[in-house]
Formats: structure tokens, sequence, C-alpha cells
């Protein structure tokens, strides 16, 4: 039986890894003891760097140095931490490329970890180790895995952190925020159990303790249920007292004392450190406020933005979040952050936003101890109550409040009535309410003494809030220019980690589904900000704005996406709905020209259609063009001129004479379409309202500019990155719905509760007995599937059935239910954890499966009747789903390789053309009863035909046949229907026995049945006019299997709601490759029924070690995790799962490079056994090798721009080889290149031009491109370049190396720099195995062609090529004897006779070659890039543009008959030493190489 897994020993969470930003050249590192390293670090410098040369005579493991090591030394371990890894002020709170190079080094795996002892342990050995685990975080790699092999230890080690201040050493600001920064980190991996084990205690009950005592006695009122395990808990804790023998004091204790001094410690940061007047002792720190003269202390700054960031993270999950709250509200830490200079400082912007994200957790709509989701009511009727029992407690105890006693709760609840009804209270007054009577705040915090504070913290705890549906409901889905160039909320791309944002996170739990909306709606939105971000700043500039005479914006230039408008205005503004304040709609029309434009773009602005979504952009540029000076210095929005930023939607198009164009809703009939008239076009576009009605209230409130009268650019984007305005809507929808998820998912789905309650032997439906019809290829093929078990076959009756065979139903037993679990939360897997998760212990008897072998009925006497061979080995034939049932929506039917057309259009023509084939069918049946053929007129006639005819007929047979078994003929002889199958490919009935026919017999009746139920369904077709109506009705009617992408689904869930489109079952195919919110909108695309949600299953299918879903920006993807798809969190989460636990792709030994990554990953039969994968690669010595590249002229890698990394030595060796396999025969079709980065894919592309275009013998291969976009395909031989040579770069990222190892079904050949990736810990499995072979490509050239005998296992001779220069040398080499062959294959053609005497070898080559000639002529390369992108040339470096002579040109040469074949190899070698036999093509030649 399959293994179900959950959570095993590999850390699924922190794959993402950082790519380390070079910093521009202004930013010069800090001069310091023994860092010499420079920012643009190279692989030879940090070779020479002091730290690795400690690290090579201490712990390095690296290449192979296997020299004896020092023994530890704390006093190295203080040493180091004092020279390189204190900082001496600034934002910066580690020095990073010193961090860097030790954690490269392995400095936590081979030397502080292994050497850690918790008795002795110095605070510079823990905040080392603690710093190295926040550097793997940064770089989003696995931090805690180094720590599975002494638990205990790791537990010492955090207790050993967390009385970290204790031991009486003050920790300067930059320590305390890698302190905070380790605990962020730790609660973020509360799936880890050896992490969640020691810290979740922190947030327990315990921790009350330390609350005052008045806001205690609250809290146990508010919860009573909590007092009896309050009592436990004191009496459990006294008795551990008594046994260790210490008196018992619950105020010493770690969990009482841990969150409340830190908060107080923060506090006292904010009050005191943040701004200073006096000079004080960190002077490095602080720099002069030029506006207030005060003194910054930017370390400070970031530690309480660390600190606010730590607090959302413990109040957005529920574990966390039940027992700190108290906490926060009691030290009233919102009220205190909101009173902060820092608040509202310039500098504090990123703090304040932080602050009223924390006030937003803290006041989260949620019951914290029963978890349940508060709703709007009862949100309102707890804020009633709150403020009806103070109006009671006014109107007894406080005369001065009388009047706010008696006032309606309308007239109180909003924060300047509050405060000013307040204000009549003295200072005395105010604290004994806030502190005696309503207990909010303890009456020994300091700042009881301050009126401000104490109004804060009852406004804010008796003011009415504003709903978070509201909210989001007021929301724009559009962004403005205000939310576009924010940077801690859109940052941008260069983001490194090292700071935190005031961005929502993506973990593992999540407080409510309301709350799961929300972050993804808030995530989703400002990643589409950015998207569109960057589309405005690449559109723009192309305008060349300027202001003309007049002093108007005009424009020199023109952009394909965006054009200037000649005129705008609002058409139409609707009244709001009811109890809303915006307009209900807003509408405008927007007249611009396309006259600038040449025919492929005026086709593309004539395509704009219903739903589109532009952006109309105010572009006012500066009188005078911005100095370097001034334009280095300004933003983004002050370099385009940009004022405003608005986004619309398209209602409808019209040409210059008013006509309507792209109409979709039948206004326009197809015949009557015209093309569109003239150079004008009008779009009539609806307006953001809740936009709208802000820009109205600004300016009539603060009299601000009329946007609306500014725009002058109208912008679009492409349209498949423009959906996201009906995502966002979709998730605002769901928002406002309650009840979205079945009962059971909901709780796994915000991450609670059992993680296996919703396998399916957990259900309370499990079906006894299943079919698995055809599954089995035979009894064998069960047994071994169910190895676990003893099988016992019988038949339908009962009865043993000795030779078995499928079809095999099976009687699943009920104790499979309590065998199936997850494992234990990452933890380290071992063979008995492994076997832990099978389904039956190997040491108890073997349970009992019964089995039912039957005989399935007879389908019907035709071959259509059939059941369909299957072309998949596992299962002979194939039950197939028929066509009407199946239906494809979305733009993607095209590209289904399949002869049937399955969209809703395809699938109603297939349907009509059904009914008149099945229609004619029942006319020959109505013949054969001689029966009038008008039957067949309608589906209709055709039902009433079949009831009073068909069936009748069918039922006296039966009714005869009741008493005749003993006749053989019988059924032969009275079957009603004989005439109407006498057309059948073999006889029906062989009059030999009576249960043989009858069986025949019911195949025929059951073709009939089948033929009848088909026209049942073909009768709405009749009666439906319109192609849209047949088309709904397929799909929400008759379709059983209906197919679409996530983006369709989250597009179209309005359209699927009003139709009432209706599923059970949800299956998702690559969801690990999908963000979490796409997944989640598919399973809600039906409306509930009675409360309840329909979906009944839900399949996920993915590989969670291979690459993510994609996200653009850097901080989304690294702070607040959106690259986490759903079935990724599940996996992290231990709910259980089936892994593949055998490949059909590749060569068992190339599997063996990836298969590490996967337990238990074999290989199918077919990878051992077929011939093709026991074959050598021709011409190679081995199936797979990693070849050292050094450096070419010079140079490893280059970036001409930031991360648009190149290695020009690769991208030739890679071209040179592919260059080889082609000339052996190998077909273009079967040769893939990939490389890691964009700029590598673009030099490769570029030279392929170059060196392969030209031949038609060669031709481009059938794909390059990155790593990352051939995810999800293979091909046969695969060409890898790595591109770096100073830092390994995101390939650091496993899942994005299983993917390139996994690629290739015969052959990978890896292009790389070997000193810099055999040292990398994270990929040693790989490498290891990869430089057990010679790092030196091994090529065996006695094989001339691309098929050999050679067993894959045999190197063969093996020939060492020394780099690029000899790999040139032989391509040139094999060039030449091709050109060879065709010049002899051209006498050969004048003068046949002679030939075939003489060239039997060269014809054999000849016609070789014309066959590789064929596969490459019309195979073009796959781009992956658009028509109209940049040529790559424009990206390579000056060296690579010379304009050398070609291979042809020397082959021309040996024409002349001066010079031999060697003398031209030699020539051709000398002429290229320098170049690697790779020069640019020659234009003056381009005729005789087109010869």
């Amino acid at each position: 039986m399959t293994k179900v897994y959950g959570t095993g020993a590999y850390d699924f969470k922190r794959h993402r890894v950082a790519e380390y930003p070079v910093d521009s050249a202004n930013q010069v590192a800090e001069p310091k003891t023994g860092s010499a390293i420079p920012n643009s670090i190279t692989l030879l410098e940090i070779q020479r760097d002091r730290l690795t040369k400690i690290a090579e005579a201490n712990w390095s493991k690296a290449g192979e140095d296997s020299k004896p090591k020092e023994p530890f030394d704390p006093k190295l371990v203080k040493e180091i931490y004092e020279t390189e890894l204190v900082v001496s002020g600034g934002r910066k709170t580690v020095p990073l490329q010193r961090v860097m190079v030790l954690e490269v080094s392995q400095y936590l795996e081979n030397y502080l970890w292994p050497n850690f002892d918790p008795e002795t342990a110095s605070f510079e050995h823990v905040m080392s180790m603690i710093l190295m685990v926040n550097e793997k975080f940064r770089e989003n790699v696995a931090a805690w895995i180094c720590f599975y092999d002494r638990k205990d230890v790791f537990k010492a080690f955090i207790e050993k952190v967390l009385r970290l201040k204790e031991q009486g050493r003050s920790l300067s600001i930059a320590e305390k925020t890698n302190y905070l920064l380790f605990m962020i980190n730790a609660f973020q991996s509360l799936e880890d159990e050896i992490v969640s084990e020691t810290v979740l205690r922190l947030a327990s009950l315990q921790s009350w303790l330390s609350l005052s005592y008045g806001r205690f006695q609250m809290e146990l009122c508010l919860n009573t249920d909590l007092i009896k395990k309050w009592k436990r808990m004191i009496k459990r804790e006294a008795k551990e007292a008594m046994k260790q023998g210490d008196p018992f004091d619950p105020s010493t204790m770690l969990e009482a004392k841990f969150l409340r001094n830190i908060i107080e410690e923060f506090l006292e940061v904010l009050d005191s450190k943040v701004f200073s007047h006096s000079h004080g002792d960190d002077e490095d720190n602080e720099l002069v406020d030029a506006i207030g003269f005060e003194k910054v202390n930017d370390a400070c700054i970031l530690y309480c933005e660390r600190f606010m960031e730590f607090l959302i993270d413990l109040l957005s999950q529920l574990p966390t979040r039940r027992y700190l709250r108290p906490i926060v509200s009691d030290v009233a830490v919102v009220a205190k952050c909101h009173l902060s200079a820092l608040y509202t400082h310039e500098k504090g912007k990123l703090f304040a936003q932080l602050v009223d994200l924390l006030q937003f957790y803290e006041g989260f709509e949620i019951n914290d101890h029963v978890g349940t989701q508060l709703n709007d009511d009862e949100v309102l009727q707890s804020h009633y109550d709150r403020l009806q029992s103070f109006q009671l407690l006014a109107f007894k105890k406080i005369p001065k409040l009388r009047e706010l006693a008696l006032a309606n709760i309308g007239g109180i609840h909003r924060r300047a009535d509050l405060s000013k009804r307040l204000s009549v209270l003295s200072p005395e007054e105010l604290k004994d309410l806030v502190c005696c009577k309503l207990k909010l705040v303890s009456m020994e915090d300091p700042w009881s003494e301050r009126v401000d504070f104490l109004i804060e913290v009852m406004v804010s705890f008796f003011e009415k809030q504003q709903s978070q549906k509201e909210a989001i409901n007021a929301l724009p889905l559009y962004p403005n220019e205000q939310i576009m160039w924010d940077e801690s909320l859109v940052p941008s791309i260069n983001y490194s980690g090292e700071g935190c944002l005031a961005l929502p996170k993506l973990n593992l739990q999540f407080l409510t589904l309301h709350d799961y909306l929300l972050r993804n709606f808030n995530l989703f939105r400002l990643e589409s900000t950015y998207e569109i971000r960057e589309d405005i700043q690449e559109a723009v500039p192309h305008l060349l704005a300027y202001i003309n005479r007049e002093g108007e914006t005009a424009f020199r230039g023109w952009s394909r996406m965006a054009v200037p408008i000649r005129e705008f205005k609002i058409t139409e503004v609707k009244q709001p709905n009811i109890g809303e304040v915006k307009p209900s709609s807003v509408t405008a029309e927007v007249t611009f020209s396309i006259s600038s434009y040449k025919a492929r773009m005026r086709s593309e602005w004539n395509a704009l259609k219903e739903h589109d979504v532009l952006f109309l952009l105010s572009i006012r540029p500066s009188f005078e063009p911005l100095s370097a000076e001034e334009a280095a210095k300004a933003s983004v929005p002050q370099r385009l001129g940009l004022q405003f930023v608005r986004g619309c939607e398209v209602i409808e198009i019209r040409d210059e004479e008013g006509t309507l164009m792209n109409d979709f809703t039948g206004r326009i009939k197809r015949d009557e379409w015209k093309p569109p008239k003239g150079e004008l076009r009008t779009v009539t576009v609806a307006l953001d309202t809740a936009q709208y009605h802000m820009d109205v209230s600004d300016i009539a409130e603060k009299d601000a500019e009329d946007v609306y009268g500014t725009f002058n650019i109208l912008m679009r984007r492409k349209p498949k990155e423009n959906n996201f305005k009906a995502i966002l809507e979709s998730i605002r929808d769901l928002m406002n719905e309650t009840c979205i998820v079945p009962d059971w998912l909901h709780n796994i789905f915000l991450g609670y509760g059992n993680p296996s309650a919703a396998q399916w032997t957990n259900m309370p439906d499990l079906l006894e007995t299943v079919d698995f019809k055809d599954t089995f290829l035979d009894a064998d093929h069960l047994r071994e599937s169910f190895s676990d078990y003893q099988i016992q076959f019988i038949n339908p009756d009962g009865t043993e059935n000795l030779h078995p065979r499928p079809p095999f139903r099976i009687r699943l037993p009920r104790t499979l239910k309590g065998n199936i679990h997850a494992l234990p939360g990452n933890k380290k897997s071992s063979t008995a954890s492994m076997n832990d998760v099978s389904m039956v212990d190997a040491g108890s008897e073997q349970e009992k499966l019964i089995v039912e072998a039957y005989i399935p009925p007879d389908p019907g006497p035709y071959p259509q009747d059939q059941p369909k061979q299957n072309s998949v080995r596992f299962t002979p034939t194939q039950r197939d789903v028929p066509a009407r049932y199946l239906l494809r929506l979305g733009q993607g039917e095209q590209e289904l390789a399949t002869d049937l057309d399955f969209s809703r259009q395809g699938r109603v023509n297939a349907m009509l053309v059904r009914r008149l084939e099945l229609l004619s069918e029942v006319e020959r049946l109505a013949r054969s009863l001689q029966l009038p053929e008008d039957v067949g007129y309608t589906c209709e006639t055709a039902g009433y035909f079949w009831l009073l005819h068909v069936y009748s007929h069918w039922e006296q047979f039966l009714a005869a046949c009741s008493g005749n078994e003993d006749k053989p003929t019988f059924v032969q002889d009275r079957f009603p229907f004989k005439e109407f199958f006498s057309n059948t490919p073999q006889p029906v009935f062989m009059g030999e026995s009576f249960e043989k026919d009858m069986r025949a017999a019911k195949g025929c009746f059951r073709h009939l049945k089948t033929m009848f139920q088909e026209l049942e369904e073909c009768r709405a077709f009749e009666l439906l006019k319109s192609t849209a109506d047949r088309a709904n009705y397929l799909m929400t009617k008759q379709a059983k299997i209906v197919a679409m992408t996530c983006t369709h689904a989250a597009l179209k869930r309005k359209d699927f709601l009003q139709l009432g489109f209706k599923y059970d079952n949800l299956l998702m195919e690559e969801s690990a490759q999908i963000l979490e919110i796409e997944t989640f909108i598919p399973m809600l695309l039906q409306r509930q029924e009675d409360g309840y949600a329909r979906l009944k299953r839900c399949i996920l299918i993915g590989d969670h070690h291979q690459l993510p879903p994609v996200v653009k920006n850097m901080a989304f993807q690294k702070y607040s995790h959106m690259d986490q798809s759903l079935f990724t969190r599940f996996v992290r989460l231990g709910i259980p799962y089936i892994e593949l636990n055998a490949q059909g792709r590749a060569r068992p030994s190339i599997a063996q490079l990836y298969n590490w990554r996967y337990r238990e990953l074999g290989d199918l039969p077919y990878v051992k056994e077929a011939g093709i994968f026991h074959k050598a690669n021709a011409g190679f010595s081995y199936d797979y090798q990693l070849v050292d590249v050094p450096d070419y002229l010079g140079k490893g890698e280059t970036a001409p721009s930031p991360w648009f990394y190149q290695n020009e030595g690769e991208a030739e060796y890679v071209v040179s080889v592919y260059m080889y396999m082609r000339l052996l025969g190998y077909p273009a079709s079967k040769i893939s290149i990939l490389t890691t980065y964009n700029g590598q894919k673009l030099l490769i592309r570029d030279v392929i031009n170059r060196r392969c275009i030209p031949y038609d013998f060669i031709g481009p291969p059938s794909k390059v491109t990155t790593v990352d976009k051939f995810q999800g395909q293979q091909n046969d031989f695969i060409l890898l370049s790595l591109v770096r040579t100073r830092f390994v770069g995101h390939l650091r990222d496993v899942r994005r190396l299983v993917v390139a190892m996994s690629r290739a079904r015969l052959g990978l050949y890896v292009f790389c720099r070997r000193s810099l990736f055999e040292q990398c810990y994270e990929l040693q499995p790989t490498f290891q195995l990869l430089l057990q072979r010679p790092d030196h490509l091994a090529l065996n050239l006695n094989e001339t062609t691309s098929f050999t005998d050679r067993h894959v296992a045999d190197p063969g001779l093996v020939q060492l090529v020394s780099g690029v220069e000899e790999m040139s040398g032989i391509v040139n080499f094999k060039m030449h004897q091709v050109y060879q062959a065709r010049v002899m294959g051209h006498q050969f053609d004048q003068f046949s006779a002679h030939s075939e005497q003489v060239a039997p070898s060269l014809g054999g080559w000849e016609e070789q070659n014309s066959q590789l000639n064929s596969t490459s002529q019309h195979q073009p390369m796959d781009t992956d890039r658009p028509a109209d992108s940049h040529d790559a040339n424009g990206d390579l470096p000056p060296e690579s543009k010379s304009g050398e002579a070609t291979e042809m040109e020397v082959l021309e040469n040996s024409q002349d008959g001066d010079s031999s074949p060697e003398n031209n190899l030699k020539e051709k070698t000398d002429m290229n030493g320098d170049r690697g036999g790779a020069p640019v093509e020659s234009s003056s030649h381009e005729e005789n190489r087109m010869e």
C-alpha cells in the first residue's frame, strides 16, 4: 500500500535564497581589523581573507583540505565576535560581508555548534550562534537542521539565549536588535518541534504572573474557564519547586517575566534613547536631525521597528496570541507608541505604520480562547455592552460624568466626543478612574501620571472601531501614486532582508478565514502595485514629456503601452447605494489618437475590450531638466513629473464614427461587423468609486487639486499580467460572505487541530468497498501494492477464487483508518521513523484484505462500445469518460494536443453533430422494427419512441426468456433488435449457450440505452437557441469534468456563482507552483447550500521540493513569504501526503543526483530495462559530468547591470558542446540549454545566433531558457550553465538545484566553477556525486555518429578536454569534415557511377547529415521572450563583438588545394587561440555561407 507521509526531516520552510546586493560605490565598508573585503567581493578575495584562513585552520571541511584542525578555542570565538561581528552604529546590526564569509565557511555547523557547552559557553559564543542563525534566515536557507543531532543540548542553548540578559552584561542596541530578530525567527518556525517545545512556553498561561493585579482579575472574570487551569498550574509549579528544595516564587520564573521584561526594555528605548539632546556614549550612533536639532539614533529606530514586528507576529497566530494580548493591553504598548515622539517624526513613518498594524491585530475580531471569528453583530454588541457598563459606573460613582452617563451611545463612541467629555475630570480623578475603577492600567506605571496617556487609553478602549468588512469595502482596488512609491509598503527590488516592512506575513497559521483573506488581499494588491509601478516607470520616459510655450505638458516621443489623452470627461456619477457613502458608479470617456502607431501597435490598442484595466496618469514635468545631482536625490515620480495615477476598467470602445468595437454582448451581430474607422478612439471607462469619493472629499475638505482635470496619459498593460482587479474583487467578495469553507477543511486550513482530520480514512462516510476496476494489471500487482496485508481473493458469491483476474473490488478494513498518520513535525527522519509510517507494524500479524474478482457486464457489440486501450503502461485499458462530459474553459484550449475541441463552443458544436448522428440511428432502429421513421425527428420524439416501443419490446423479450433458459438458441431467435445489430463486425449471437447469448443481448440493450440517454442530454440544445445559453447549460448541467486554470477561476468566479455552477471534487495539478490565494479561490466557485459548502474532496498534486510560485518583488517573497503555496503550507503543517516513490524519466544514475531530496525515490522498471537507458551517449565518456570552467579572457562572471549575471566562458563552452553533438548527429529537438540567470540566457542565444544559426546542419537547440522557466518540462540531453564564480547565488535554494538536475533523461552536462560550488553546504549531496568523475569534459572521439553500442557504464577511450579553446578546435575540425563531405557529395552527384564504388562511408554520413538537416532546418529556437524585446547582442561585452573570420571562411579556403585538413585545423586553432574558436560572423561572407 502506498505510504502516507507527514512533515519529515527536511525543513520545507526556508528555501528562498537571498541574492547578495552589490552596494553602490559610495557606500564604503568601514575600516576594521582584518576586514579588508571590499563590497564587490570576489572568490579570490574571500580565499585570501583573514576569516577564510582562520576557517581553514580551525573548522573548514571544503575541498580536499584534510589537514588536522586546531582544538576549539573560546578566545578565538570571542576575538572573531569582537573584531568582526560588532558594528559601531547606523541601521546595520551586523557587518553583512563578514557574516556572509563566516556563514559560507560553515562557522555554525562545524565550530560553534559542535563545541557548544551550555555550562561553559560564553556570551560571545551564544551571540555568534544567534548571528549565524539570523543570517541563514536572511538568506532563506534551512536554519535549524544542524541542531537536530543534539536536541537536548539545543533546548539548553535556547534556555541560555532566553537568560542571556541575566548574565549581568548590558547589550548594545545592535545586539538587542539581533537578539530580537532571533526571537522573531524562532516564533516563525513553530512547525519545528525542537523550536516550538522551547519557545511556546514563553507565551503560556504562566506569563500572566506578570499582569497587574487589576488586569489579572478582569481577565479571569472574562474567562472563568481559566480559573481552574490557573490553580492547577500554580499547584504544579509549587510541587516542582518543593522537589528541588527551592522556595516557590512565581515572579522569578522565566515564563513569567520574559515577555514583560522585553516589552519594558523596548519602552525604555523608545522613551529615552531614540532622541537625545545630550551627547551620550554612543556618539557614532547619533545623527543630528536638521529640523528639530535633536539627535536621532537610527539603530534605536530599527530596534523599535523590529520590536513592533515581534509583537505583530505573536499577536497574529493563535497559540502565542491567547495569553500575550492581555499583557500588551496591560502595558498599553499601542497607546504609548502613539504618544511617542517617533510616531510623528519623519524618520518614524515605518514605525507608525507598524504601530497601526499592531493596533489592528490587538483589536482583531476573534475570541482568543475559543478561536472563533466574531461577526459584525457580535463585535457591535460587545462594544455596546462595554459602553453601557461604563455609563452605569459613571452614573453611580462619578458625578462629573453624569452627562456622559445619560448620553446615547451614538453621541459618545467617537474619539473626539469621548475625549471632550473626559476632559472635565481632574488628573487625580482621571487616574483613579483608569487605574482603580476600570483597572485598564497599573497604578505603578510611570505613564499613569500623564493625562494625555490616560485619555488615550480610555478612548482606545471605548471608541467604536471601524469593522474590517467596512474598511476593506472602502479600499480602492487600484493603487494610486501614494501607495506605489511608499518604500515601506512596496519596497524596491533590491530588498536584502536586513530591515523590516509594514507588511503582513503568510506563515503556518492564521487567526480566522477573514485574517487569511485580508493578508492575502493586501499582499496581492501590493504585488500588483509593484508590477504596475514597474510598467509605469518603463512606459512614461519614452513619451519625452516637456512644457511647451503655452506652459502646458506636451510629448515629443511615443510609447507602445502609453498614449497622450486628447480629451477626458466624467459623464455620469450615480447616487450611492443604501448604507454607503461612495457613488454606486462613476463613468468617464477618454479620447486618444493612434495616428503615431504602426499597424501592429494600432491593432493592440484596437483590441481593447470590456473589463480590460487601464491607467490614467497625470504628467507635469519640471520647466528645467533636473541636473544629475538633483535627479539622483529625486524620487521616481519627481523624475518622471508624475502627479497622479488612477485605475479604470473599460466598459466599451468606439471608433471615430462612434461605432462600437470589440462587442461580445451580442449588440452587434457578426455579419454586421466592420473594421474600425479613423484614428481617434473613445473609451468609456468605469472609475473606482471608493477612490473617486476620497478624491472628491479631499477637494471639498482640504481644497486639494482636482485630480480628474489633470489626466494626460492613458496607459495599458499586457493582458496576461493585468487580471489583478478581478482576483482582488473575488477576495473582497469572499470577505463579505460567511461560512465559506467546508467544516472538514476549516481548522486544517487555518493551521489548527489534527493535521490528518480531513484525510479520507477519517471521514464519516468512508466507503466499505471500493471498485478499483482495471487499476491493477493482475493479482500479483495487487499483492505488491498491499504488501502489508494478507490478500484473500473471492468470487461474487463468496467462494474462494484461485485464479483471480481484474477487475477487482476491495473491502477496506476499518483499522486502516488509525494507521495512517503524519510524521512528527520536522523531526530528523531515520529508519525507525520511516517504519512508523507503514500501514501495519511489521511486528504484528498481517491483516486480511478481502478482494472480490468479478466479471464486468458486456459493454456492447460495436468497437466504440469497448473500453479504449490505454497508452499508459500502468493500466491495460482506459475507463474512458465520454467526450461529451469533458469541458475546457479559458484561453488555454488551443494548447491541448488533441484532435477534439474541448472549448465551450467546440463541445456545443460536437453535441449538435452527435444529435444528428444519434437521430439517424433512431430512424434506422425504427425501420428495423417496421415503424414510421419520423420518430427520429427530434430528441423529444425519440424519447417517446424509447418508452413506447424500444423499452416495451425489451420487457416482452425478458418475460419470454424467463422460462426458456434451457434452449441455447432461444435468445438468438427471439431477440427483438436483431436486424438493427446486423451490421456489427462480429455476429452477436452464436446460439451455443443461453447464458453467453443473454450476456450479449444485455450488452446490445446497454448500447441502445446509452444511445437514448445521450439523446436526452442533447434535448436541451434543441430548446436553447443562443450559443451562450447552450454553453452555460453544458457547463452547469452536463459536463462532469471541467478544466480551467486557477487564474480563470478567480477571474470568472462571479459568473460561476450567477450560473449556479456546482461540483463536489477539486483536483489541482502543479499546486506547489500556485500562489496560496489562487489555490484557495477555486475551492469557492459555488454557492452555499443551506449555509454549508458543497465541496467534498480536494486533491492537490505538486512537488514542494521544486520551485515555488513566482513573486516578482523580493520583499514580498522574503519578508512576507508570499511565494509559499498552499500545498507547501499543508506539508509543513504535517497533513498526510503520498510521495512519488519511483521515477520514470531519467537514467537511474542521473536520478541519483536529486533522489536524495525525496524519501525512497526509486526507478520504474522501464528506466532499468529499456535499451535506450543502457547505451552510452555517443561521443561522451559519461552520461553526466561536472565541467569546471576557469576564467575566460581573464573574466569569470560579469554583471552589466544588477542581477543580470553573465559568464562568457561558460556560454562559449556550452555552445561548442552543443555544436559537437549536432555534428555527431544528435537531433536539435533532443537538446536543451539551461542556465540559472536571464543574462546568461540572452548571452547564450547571442552566441548561438553567431555560431550555429548560419549553418543549416547545426541550427538552434530545442530551447535556450532558464531553469525556472523549464520547470515541468524535460529533454533527452541538458547542457546546464551555472554562471556564478563569486557567490553561489540563488542556486543555493535546493529546490532550484532539484529542478536543474531532474530535467535530463539521458545526458546532463553541468558547466560551472568547481571551487565555488563544491563548498556549498546545501548542495553537497549532488556535487559530491558529480565530483566523483573528472571535472574536465571527457569525450570519446572514436565515435563519429550519434549511435553507439557501448554500455553506459563503459567510458571507452577517454580524452579529457582541457578547456574552451580545445573544445572549439574539436568542433572546427568536425565542421571541416562536414564541409569536405558536402563537397565530395556534390561531386558524387555528377559522377554517380564512380561514387558508388569509392565512397560508401561518406554516403552514409551524408544521408545522416541530410536527415540531421531536415530536423534542424525547420526547427525554430524557442526563445521564451516577446518578439519586440531588444536584441541580446546589446547585452554582450564589447570583446564578443569583434569582426573576426568565421569557421566557414577557413573551410572555404581549403578548396584551394594548398592546405590539408590538418593544416586548416592548426591554422584555425592559431587564429582563435584567445577566442576559443568562437568568432563573430562576418557580414561580407553572408552569400558564401548561405550557399
